[in-house]
């Protein structure tokens, strides 16, 4: 991929009360991602839904905004961060008649994203209706009583639903910009972003870890250890109660532990990581289904086969020939 023309243009619609970090995410997601020639693969532009000029934000500053909303008839993914300023958007459900002008701008076929209650806007136009989807989980259960017909799952941090895509609060859009960079390009161009950015390629487990305890009380063990093993050996077989022993725990207290901090169970956690090394294997090596089944944890191509299809929605076999080809559009869920 090279020139000016064959890059992905990414727009970012800023509306009153954004919140500054998440209107960067896109920029610095997509703004560092380069193929192996160093070229750019991401044009970022930021509009707003009026004239140019400055939009305010939820700090003490205003940020100036150069882009109109006919900006969003030139995108080929719009971005919706959230805003503390949604009025009836929030309240009623329902979008301003300057917010649907700004919105009658994108083009059909669009790929859509939201960061935390961007999902309100996505919401309110109708393009979550019969569709599953996530948002801060502080506002999930009202988001799910103003939108009844939208499938909201509060404990993701991402949901990837092919050509609509939400996320769960604020840094979980740094997950969600990731996965497309990766859902795009694939994981060296992903993982080398998530470098350039400090942040890890893939986050384990959803936001249900941060609901409650979101950091484990001082002196009471976690399960970091236990982890850390698991993921240098995942093409062995690893029982519940391996992963115990490692902190010295009753099969009981770590897994009650591994939810409190993970938020998903210890199996589900090791399908994840299984998937994601298989995924890895299947992009970058030519091993044959049943070397990466094994080497990837899941004994055999047939269990792998059913693991990856249930995950993503396509068998080894299409995403590989599909991420060797350039393009995957991955099923819903993280």
């Amino acid at each position: 991929m090279s020139g000016y023309q064959a890059r992905h243009r990414v727009v970012v619609l800023a509306l009153d009360g954004l919140l500054p970090f998440e209107l960067g995410i896109p920029q610095r997601i997509f703004g560092r991602a380069r193929n192996a020639d160093e070229q750019m693969l991401y044009e970022v532009v930021t509009c707003s839904i009026r004239p140019p000029g400055p939009v305010e934000t939820d700090a003490d500053f205003a940020v100036l905004v150069e882009n109109g909303p006919e900006a969003l008839a030139t995108a080929d993914t719009v971005v919706v961060p959230s805003s503390y300023e949604l009025g009836p958007v929030f309240d009623e459900g329902v979008l301003t008649g300057e917010l649907a002008a700004a919105l009658a701008h994108i083009r059909p076929g669009t790929r859509l994203v939201s960061i935390c209650t961007g999902g309100y806007v996505l919401a309110a136009a109708g393009y979550l209706d019969g569709r599953p989807a996530t948002t801060h989980w502080y506002h999930a259960e009202h988001f799910q009583r103003l939108f009844p017909k939208i499938k909201v799952d509060a404990d993701v941090l991402f949901v990837d639903d092919g050509d609509v895509l939400t996320s769960a609060g604020v840094a979980a859009g740094i997950d969600l910009c990731i996965h497309l960079v990766r859902r795009d390009h694939g994981s060296a161009v992903a993982n080398d972003v998530a470098r350039r950015t400090v942040v890890p390629p893939h986050r384990d487990g959803g936001q249900a870890q941060y609901i409650q305890r979101p950091v484990p009380e001082p002196q009471v063990a976690t399960t970091t250890a236990a982890r850390a093993w698991a993921l240098g050996r995942l093409h062995e077989p690893i029982q519940l109660r391996d992963m115990a022993e490692q902190e010295s725990m009753s099969v009981r207290t770590f897994t009650r532990r591994f939810r409190e901090e993970a938020g998903i169970s210890p199996g589900q956690w090791l399908t994840q990581q299984r998937v994601g090394l298989a995924r890895h294997l299947l992009e970058s090596t030519d091993l044959s289904m049943d070397q990466v089944a094994h080497d990837a944890g899941f004994g055999t191509a047939q269990s792998m086969r059913q693991h990856l299809q249930a995950a993503l929605g396509v068998t080894p076999t299409t995403y590989r020939r599909t991420f060797r080809s350039g393009t995957l559009a991955v099923g819903g869920g993280s």
